[in-house]
């Protein structure tokens, strides 16, 4: 069978599509909402390959020979007047497959996908780390772009963003935006950051924290002045606190505590729950550092972290229980929803029955 690529996208972007799946058994098929639609026949192997090869053309011409040889490739590209599109192939039993993640040309607008206003206040730092955490396909990057385009629309700011690949575009708005991206601009992420330290930035983007050379190289950023953004695949700041510490050699976690202790600013962690009209909507937790924090992160006392968000009166702070308590409370989540992304069964189950 043939599939006409420039015309499958058009009718993904139009469905509103988050994703598109091009795997040999299947038809093509894209996920809205989370739920997957199959468009078409069957795809054979041979389908998969014209069909990816015709992704390479568009994306410039695009080597395919890497990808061939190492069963794996990500990389980005646009379509004139449709969208931008983010790009991972890879080879399963044998055959090629790609996941398409469909992105706007238009930064999104922050207060229509719900990201609430203590999120974005996070824009007003100066200096110091911030991290947004969460499982992939949860909207990290989208928070992050809008923290990006708050900063750029608000100072005049040296902006560089290291990113693999570049998903949201920034145009110079108050301040300047480099977008660099990892394979096409720089060979990696660690060479990329130590770099920019010698190009006047103000605010760094990490798009993810991948390694100790990297976080550490990221906390010195964030120690020296910077104001750093990235990401973790981690759910909670207690566990995202956990996961840098643990990263390092035991005779290092001492250290590290100490520095993270004084450069963390904010841990956001969020995901994205089913709401009632079929939609997605974020659910968030955010710690934003306070000296009893700072001191339980120095002392090694990470497990009273979430106690002290959950029981939190401020208003900028919040756990994801009662992120998610609000959202059922306002009419938009089932208490079953609730229940299901919740980390206290017991408590919620009390709150919501």
């Amino acid at each position: 069978m043939s599939i006409d690529i420039t015309s499958f996208l058009k009718s993904a972007v139009d469905a509103e599509a988050s994703d598109i799946f091009f795997v040999a058994g299947l038809p093509a098929t894209y996920k809205v909402n989370g739920t997957l639609h199959h468009i078409g026949d069957r795809l054979m192997p041979s389908d998969t390959e014209t069909l990816i090869r015709d992704i390479y053309k568009m994306a410039g011409d695009r080597p395919i020979d890497h990808f061939l040889a190492e069963g794996d490739d990500d990389f980005s590209f646009a379509v004139p007047g449709l969208s931008r599109f983010r790009v991972s192939t890879y080879k399963q039993r044998g055959s090629l497959a790609a996941v398409i993640r469909v992105i706007a040309f238009d930064l999104p607008d922050p207060n229509e996908l719900g990201i609430p206003p203590i999120v974005l206040s996070l824009a007003n730092a100066t200096k110091g780390l911030i991290l947004v955490t969460g499982p992939a396909g949860n909207g990290k990057s989208t928070t992050l772009a809008c923290l990006v385009d708050r900063i750029n629309s608000s100072r005049a700011n040296h902006i560089i963003t290291l990113e693999d690949p570049i998903e949201f575009l920034h145009r110079h708005k108050q301040s300047i935006v480099s977008q660099r991206e990892i394979s096409t601009d720089t060979n990696n992420y660690l060479k990329a950051l130590r770099a920019s330290l010698r190009q006047s930035p103000d605010v760094i983007l990490l798009g993810e924290m991948r390694d100790y050379e990297t976080i550490q190289t990221a906390m010195t950023a964030a120690e020296t002045g910077h104001l750093v953004l990235s990401s973790l695949h981690t759910i909670g700041a207690a566990n995202t606190i956990s996961r840098i510490i643990d990263v390092f050699e035991p005779s290092q976690q001492r250290q590290i505590s100490i520095q993270l202790s004084m450069v963390l600013h904010a841990v956001v962690s969020q995901q994205l729950v089913p709401a009632k009209d079929g939609s997605l909507i974020p659910a968030f937790e955010i710690m934003i550092m306070t000296p009893a924090i700072s001191n339980m992160i120095r002392d090694n006392k990470i497990h009273q972290i979430e106690g002290v968000i959950y029981t939190s009166a401020k208003e900028d702070m919040i756990s994801m229980d009662n992120s998610l308590l609000q959202l059922y409370k306002s009419g938009k989540i089932t208490a079953e929803t609730a229940l299901q992304y919740c980390t206290n069964i017991e408590m919620m189950k009390k709150k919501v029955f």
